[in-house]
């Protein structure tokens, strides 16, 4: 600052004075005009003063420029006396007394300052002087600066983002426009191919109607050749038979007239054959066949047959047709799966019996069917016409199971009321009632290419008839539990039998005091066996939803698990490749050997 003249600071100085003692004078009218007027008011007015430096405190706080109070104090110590003092002790030539001044005075401001913002903070209000509020001002601008800057490179960082969000929103939208145009597009694709399959829907309808109707009509046709060539055969046999008949009946006069005594004849009664206890070329090419394991065995397929459990399959005498028998009150032919295939055709339906089926069985001949039921009755049907032949009734309690004659004229049933019947399918009456059990008769059975009957009983017993003379030629003890099942093998001498506590017994026909063997397939019960057409296994029905099979010369016992419920029947195919099997679950599991070259499996005739 430049040093002015003595007589032009004096004559400032004396304006300020002047200056201020005006103000002050013009001040005090006013005060005192106002408090004769306004005394009631001057509450009120202190108030609104206060409320106004804090208002301008706190804008100040907050880093804004504060407000014009309404009245303004001035500091005692006028903002030129330190120049004015600066200057004379300049002239003077007091220079310590310069520097103490001068230190002494930026001491007292800093000091003022500090204490100035102290009390900001403690919520104690006053108007700074202009060089303290400069500095206010100042600090502030500095960290409104600071804050802009920072606010500005946020903001930069902000547009940045957005530019690139909104090109990321285009792309987005982009894609997503082609996506729904695609979608779209397939959507258009799919309901024109849906119409296009909808348009051929009655042409495949009625060209599987064509199938199915060409499938039965060929398996109907097939059965009516094999019947007609079964008569043909059995006349040609008859024919034959007629030369020998005579020397027959001479030798067998006894017999006969044994028979004549014990029984009432018919004129339409059928003689039974004689056969030879020779086992024919058919059982000495099967028991040719090389053994198989029964590990390997695996499921090959499987039937949902029934809606209600299957009480018992049979196969077809030549074909790969099965027969079931069901609570439904119905049994069905279907045609097995063959050369990988993995569904079964359903080929044919019957009803007609008024309660559940218990057994059904082939004639030999394959055109015909043999079912037995809890009605009481047995009925045989024809397959080639789908209806049924013949209703036979004498039994005063369910039936459990019935059995051709290897000749196809006799068929042979056993029931709860403890006996079994022999009946003539050509004078259509029984001819035999066989008493011998005494509990129910679960099971029957001719032995191949003989008249001999085997029947089993709950009574634990088996027994060996002589279906000619209706007589028990042996009696077979040795089961601890009911028999549920007894089978021959296909050469003859072995049978085998299952009990309802899972135990089998091997019995030899010619030695029927003693079983062969027994094996133990336990421990809940089962319900049937079956030899396989060579005679080296056995496969056991069981309660326990397992088929179990077995080998004859090792009575080893292996399992195949399958089904959902107790097994009730199982059968082994023509040539023993196959094993199957059904159960209370209604279902027809088929069993088929595994990993096993075409030459292992040897056709028969």
């Amino acid at each position: 600052r430049t040093l002015l003249p003595w007589k032009q600071v004096n004559k400032k100085l004396r304006g300020r004075g002047e200056k201020m003692s005006a103000r002050r004078k013009e001040r005090a009218i006013e005060e005192n005009k106002e408090v004769l007027s306004e005394e009631e008011e001057r509450g009120v007015e202190e108030e609104d003063f206060e409320q106004a430096m804090r208002e301008a405190a706190s804008f100040t706080a907050a880093r804004r420029k504060p407000a014009p109070s309404k009245r303004q104090i001035t500091l005692k110590i006028p903002e030129a006396v330190d120049d004015f003092l600066r200057n004379f002790l300049r002239r003077a030539g007091l220079s310590r007394t310069l520097s103490s001044f001068e230190a002494e005075w930026y001491g007292s401001a800093q000091k003022l300052l500090t204490e100035t913002l102290a009390m900001t903070a403690k919520g104690i209000f006053f108007i700074p002087d202009a060089l303290t509020h400069r500095q206010l001002l100042h600090s502030e601008l500095e960290t409104v600066r600071t804050e802009t800057e920072m606010l500005r490179q946020e903001v930069l960082g902000a547009v940045e983002s957005l530019v690139r969000m909104q090109r990321e929103r285009d792309f987005h939208r982009l894609l997503h426009r082609r996506v729904a145009e695609d979608k779209n597009r397939l959507i258009k694709d799919y309901k024109e191919l849906k119409k296009h399959r909808e348009s051929y829907k009655p042409v495949l309808k009625q060209l599987d109607e064509k199938y199915q109707a060409a499938l039965r009509q060929k398996m109907l046709i097939t059965l009516k050749m094999d019947r007609v060539k079964s008569i043909t055969d059995a006349r040609v046999n008859q024919e034959k038979s007629q030369i020998k008949r005579d020397d027959i009946n001479k030798c067998n006069s006894a017999d006969k007239s044994a028979a004549q005594s014990t029984m009432s004849r018919h004129p339409k009664d059928t003689e039974f054959p004689t056969y030879s206890r020779v086992v024919n070329a058919h059982v000495a090419q099967v028991n040719s066949q090389n053994q198989k394991s029964p590990s390997s065995f695996g499921l090959s397929c499987s039937i949902r047959a029934h809606k209600l459990p299957i009480s018992c399959i049979d196969l077809h005498p030549r074909k790969r047709i099965l027969a079931s028998a069901s609570d439904d009150c119905s049994w069905r032919l279907w045609a097995l799966p063959d050369n990988g295939e993995k569904v079964g055709q359903l080929l044919l339906t019957g009803e007609g019996h008024s309660d559940w089926l218990s057994g059904c069985s082939f004639h030999p001949d394959g055109a015909k069917l043999g079912t037995t039921s809890g009605d009481t009755m047995v009925r045989l049907w024809d397959l080639s016409r789908g209806c049924c032949l013949l209703t036979l009734s004498g039994h005063t309690q369910p039936i459990w199971g019935c059995s051709f004659h290897p000749c196809g004229h006799f068929l042979a049933s056993c029931s709860t009321d403890r006996t079994a019947k022999l009946w003539d399918l050509n004078s259509q009456r029984c001819r035999l009632t066989l008493r011998r059990h005494t509990a129910s008769v679960n099971s029957i059975c001719f032995l191949p290419f003989s008249s001999l009957l085997l029947t089993c009983s709950a009574d634990k017993t088996l027994a060996l008839w002589d279906a000619r003379l209706g007589v028990c030629t042996a009696t077979f003890h040795g089961h601890q539990h009911p028999c549920n099942h007894t089978a021959f093998s296909l050469g003859g001498n072995i049978t085998a039998s299952c009990d309802c506590c899972g135990i089998i017994n091997l019995w030899d026909i010619r030695k029927p005091a003693l079983a062969l063997a027994t094996v133990d397939a336990g421990p809940q019960a089962a319900n049937q066996v079956v030899f396989s057409p060579s005679g080296k296994m056995m496969a056991v029905a069981s309660s326990d939803s397992l088929v179990r099979l077995v080998e004859m010369d090792s009575c080893t016992v292996s399992s195949l698990s399958g089904h959902r419920d107790s097994v009730q029947s199982v059968k082994f195919g023509h040539e023993g490749e196959t094993v199957m099997s059904a159960g209370s679950d209604g279902v027809v599991n088929i069993w088929s050997l595994q990993n096993v070259s075409m030459d292992d499996l040897t056709e028969t005739s």
